[in-house]
């Protein structure tokens, strides 16, 4: 088979026919022309991208054609008879190759890019870089040669034509007086020559911050205002600096450079809102200093030493402090009060006078009450005037030795009061307990059979002895009874009353009488009792002076002088009375 068929058929946009495109013809040198002979094709695309005509073996696309889709086809062609359908000759194999035509544009691989740079950058900074691939035959003209360049953002930036990078054209861009730009990139084939395809991409670019923005204070001047009441640490006021950047670029501090409030106020800085907080660091006195000034700084905590010769990277500004006033309660000139009065004081009597003030400018009139929850008898009264602390009623030491009672002034100021009731000899002393002792028949003149104690009030008494003899060998408030004959005989007298009165010397003097029962007992030779009378007379301690005397007269009738009573010495006089057998 002869064909003339061409070596390479070309990609085509062109109008096929009804036909479709020729691309070549085969010729068998057994066609006599007389149409005994048929053409067969067979191979890649055979019946379906390309036909031939079984008559001539002329071969046609039925298609457009496209390299990008397939570059080659592999055929074989053979003339067969028609009549039997025997080959006439051996089966002949060409190929088809698609010529390459310029039917594609350039791609970038996103059609938005995003992209930043710092601002301030020189010229010539990389940006980015952006690249577009063409699907046309590289080896095969210039169809996939691109060219880039830049269609929109110039005069800020600019890009290598055979790269597609993105470089700063402008030096020392400023993010704060623009931040974003929108570039425009194409990419032309052909070489970027007349006729080529193009396509395009978008690339945002933004102006990354450097710190090259000082802080700024938008006042020279701040007023700000506190009570004198405000806590330790309580805020006063923020007061806040303006940087034109960004992120921790914009971070700051406060600090407090001087002033005559220094001392008194802190300054701290809010990390979330960049605020310098100003706080109480002393107590603050309206009456003492009204207005505070002080020169704050602020300052950026990130400095870049790049673009140190735009600082300084700090502010000054004056801050004024006016302090209003509180109305204070009044101050008392004493955190407590001690008083001392006597217990027999009559009431209406003074005991002391508290003072307070009105720290307050305006000195209001002070008034005076008692929290009569701290004086729930009601045993003082205060004067609303002055001051003046006065009984309402007598006191009894021996009830109540302290009274701690507050005092108030107006406006909620009050003050501890504690008031000593001090002693006075109201009290007479009396026996500790109902005595009642035993004397044995057989006792010797002399012998000590008992020993008193006195229960003294108040507790600082003591009795003493006022007898002629001696007892140091006694106890204080104690009291020893001897015999002063012997022999004594129950069955005449069984036992004794011995009424004993107990007196003081102090101012004015008291005194009491109490009854000792003596019993007599029949005892064994060392003094161990063996029995007693069983009508002793068990009469009480508390029986009234006119019994006690007649007593005293029934017994003198009796008996003369068998007992006697010794007391203990001490600080304190007490005089014992021994009326009974004298």
């Amino acid at each position: 088979i002869h064909d003339s068929f061409k070596n390479i058929a070309q990609e085509t946009h062109s109008d096929f026919g009804q036909q479709g495109l020729k691309l070549c013809l085969l010729h068998s040198d057994m066609d006599k022309e007389d149409g005994s002979v048929k053409y067969v094709l067979t191979g890649d695309g055979a019946g379906t991208v390309f036909e031939i005509d079984e008559n001539s073996g002329d071969i046609h696309a039925t298609r457009r054609l496209d390299r990008e889709e397939k570059a080659l086809y592999t055929l074989s062609a053979k003339a067969v008879n028609k009549t039997s359908g025997q080959d006439l000759e051996k089966a002949s194999e060409f190929i088809i190759k698609i010529h390459d035509i310029n039917d594609n544009e350039p791609k970038f691989a996103k059609d938005t890019y995003m992209a930043g740079v710092s601002e301030m950058s020189n010229v010539g900074a990389f940006v980015i870089r952006v690249t577009a691939t063409d699907a046309d035959d590289e080896a095969y003209g210039n169809s996939a040669k691109l060219v880039y360049s830049i269609l929109q953002g110039q005069p800020y930036f600019s890009v290598e034509p055979e790269t597609g990078v993105i470089r700063t054209a402008l030096p020392n861009m400023i993010r704060e007086n623009r931040e974003h730009y929108q570039v425009v990139i194409q990419a032309k084939d052909m070489a970027g020559q007349m006729g080529g395809l193009s396509g395009t991409t978008t690339v945002n670019i933004t102006l990354l911050d450097v710190n090259n923005s000082p802080p700024r204070f938008p006042h020279s001047t701040y007023h700000l205002s506190t009570p004198e009441s405000a806590g330790i640490g309580s805020p006063v006021g923020r007061i806040k600096a303006y940087d034109a950047d960004v992120g921790e670029n914009a971070e700051m501090w406060y600090s407090i450079l001087d002033g005559d409030g220094q001392d008194m106020f802190n300054i701290i800085t809010d990390s979330t809102s960049q605020e310098g907080v100003i706080t109480v660091k002393k107590q603050l006195d309206y009456e003492s200093k009204r207005l505070y000034s002080l020169r704050v700084q602020v300052t950026n905590t990130h400095i870049d030493r790049r673009f140190e010769q735009l600082g300084p990277f700090s502010d000054t500004a004056i801050v004024r402090i006016t302090i209003t006033d509180v109305d204070e309660p009044p101050v008392f000139s004493r955190a407590l009060y001690i008083f001392e009065v006597d217990e027999d004081t009559p009431a209406g009597s003074s005991v002391g006078t508290v003072s307070a003030r009105d720290p307050d400018t305006i000195n209001h009139l002070v008034k005076y009450t008692i929290d009569r929850h701290t004086d729930l008898e009601r045993l003082f009264n205060i004067d609303s005037n002055n001051g003046t602390i006065s009984t309402l009623q007598g006191l009894d030491r021996e009830t109540s030795k302290w009274h701690n009672i507050s005092v108030l002034a107006t406006e909620l100021s009050k003050v501890p009061v504690f008031i000593k009731v001090r002693d006075v000899n109201d009290n007479a002393p009396e026996f500790a307990m109902y005595y009642e002792t035993f004397v044995c028949e057989n006792v010797k003149a002399g012998q000590s059979l008992f020993l008193l104690q006195f229960h003294l009030v108040p507790l600082e008494a003591h009795i003493t002895h006022l007898t002629l003899q001696s007892a140091t060998a006694l106890h204080y408030n104690t009291a020893r009874i001897l015999t002063r004959r012997g022999s004594f005989n129950r069955r005449e007298m069984s036992s004794y009353l011995l009424p004993v009165v107990i007196s003081d010397n102090d101012y004015p003097i008291q005194s009491s009488t109490s009854t000792l029962t003596v019993r007599v007992c029949a005892c064994d030779s060392r003094g161990n009792v063996q029995t007693c009378s069983t009508e002793a007379l068990l009469l009480s301690a508390g029986l009234s002076t006119g019994a006690l005397v007649a007593i005293l007269l029934c017994i003198l009738i009796l008996l003369s002088n068998p007992l006697t009573i010794y007391s203990a010495l001490s600080k304190k006089h007490f005089i014992y009375h021994l009326y009974a057998l004298m």
